[in-house]
């Protein structure tokens, strides 16, 4: 049973954590709403991140909070996990359910294009590694989810409808 989750939801551990920020998401906000991109630089190596919490490489992306907009709070996930800048204007690819976390949590994703980075992410506690990644050079432990993800860029799958 435990290998038909997702790599990030086979640890006890991160499953828990995960509930309980979504818990506290679904109280205060009634429905989660979260942001994920696929930023490519000019070299169109896609940039990850490796969190603390859970396993596998992951694109960049978080919760909206109140009060902020889909974009704003994108910049703010790419800053805060890559000190990436924005190149082009961000074009939203498709809208999915993330129903492994809850019955109530939506990600928009974006392909965010002529990406840089300000200085080198540093390690700290949410985010272990990250850096850009070469489209036939991923590491190895790159998330099922996320591998979809850019197989829909590429035009080498449909999106779906769930994360």
């Amino acid at each position: 049973m435990n290998s038909d989750r997702p790599p990030e939801m086979r640890s006890l551990l991160a499953r828990l954590f995960l509930r309980m920020v979504h818990a506290y998401a679904a109280w205060a906000r009634g429905m989660t709403l979260g942001v994920r991109a696929a930023c490519f630089d000019a070299e169109g190596r896609v940039f990850l991140v490796r969190h603390s919490y859970v396993p596998g490489w992951h694109l960049p992306g978080g919760g909206i909070e109140r009060h902020e907009t889909a974009l704003q709070a994108l910049s703010k996930e790419m800053r805060e996990e890559g000190n990436l800048l924005a190149g082009e204007a961000p074009r939203l690819f498709h809208v999915y359910l993330n129903r492994r976390t809850s019955k109530r949590d939506h990600v928009l994703f974006y392909v965010c294009e002529g990406v840089r980075q300000s200085a080198p992410k540093q390690p700290d506690w949410e985010i272990r590694e990250a850096g850009f990644f070469a489209l036939d050079r991923l590491p190895p432990d790159v998330t099922p989810a996320t591998l979809r993800r850019l197989d829909e860029i590429a035009g080498r799958a449909q999106p779906a409808e769930f994360w």
